[in-house]
């Protein structure tokens, strides 16, 4: 009986394992066997009766899609697991959800505050493509006094170590606090252009996504995004695609 059958990639976005693109790497790497078979063919169907496993432990297809928020603490990092040992931001949810929920984006190890996590790779996938230019808001505290100017220079646009690094905005809340809002965020971003004028960051922390604050959370704490959030989120990606 071949009803109701779905592709093996498909299938693992489904379950919450990782995106599509994300679920074909990791069937190519042989790290998934369906009925106790290791399956390397990305055209390979599945369906109800099938069982499907990733690195050995059975995955199932979600009872329902989740969005969750999470505010990260400093030392977490973001990915399913980590080779050196760290502790990973996914664990932080271990204990109340069952679903396997990945994050959407990244935060570094040194860095604090808000990320999303989901079992929808379509969710995924157009809150992470770039032309979705969702806002990501941090506050930066920094050791000594701000660089004179820092702010307006990253607003306009500077060049670090040959990468072109521009904040949607940036502004100083006192002597030894930035507000930064991005929409491309790339790798590290803030960090280097901090660093290219020798202030050094004692905290940083993302305190909004797009139309979520962090409010009162506190650092470790997590919640469920409402019905409206979420649309609210996907509404602003669609309309900066058009």
């Amino acid at each position: 009986m071949q009803d109701n059958q779905e592709r093996l990639q498909a299938f693992l976005a489904h379950a919450g394992v990782a995106s599509r693109r994300a679920s074909e790497k990791i069937i190519l790497e042989g790290r998934v066997s369906v009925n106790g078979a290791t399956v390397t063919e990305l055209g390979t169907k599945v369906g109800a009766g099938d069982k499907v496993c990733v690195d050995g432990k059975q995955v199932f297809a979600e009872a329902a899609k989740r969005y969750v928020l999470l505010n990260k603490p400093v030392g977490y990092v973001c990915s399913m697991a980590d080779e050196k040992g760290r502790p990973v931001a996914a664990d932080l949810l271990k204990d109340k959800y069952s679903e396997r929920l990945y994050n959407v984006g990244r935060l570094d190890m040194f860095s604090c505050g808000l990320i999303i996590f989901t079992n929808d790779g379509d969710f995924a996938k157009i809150l992470s493509h770039p032309s979705a230019e969702i806002e990501k808001e941090y506050v930066v505290d920094t050791s000594l006094p701000l660089p004179r100017g820092l702010d307006e220079d990253f607003a306009k646009g500077l060049r670090v170590d040959g990468v072109f690094y521009k904040a949607k905005s940036a502004r100083e809340l006192n002597s030894h606090r930035m507000a930064v809002v991005l929409v491309e965020g790339k790798n590290r971003e803030i960090r280097r252009v901090f660093e290219s004028r020798e202030a050094a960051i004692k905290r940083l922390c993302r305190v909004r996504i797009g139309n979520i604050n962090i409010n009162e959370m506190a650092p470790g704490e997590s919640r469920d995004l409402e019905p409206f959030e979420v649309q609210e989120l996907l509404d602003l990606a669609t309309t900066k695609e058009l």
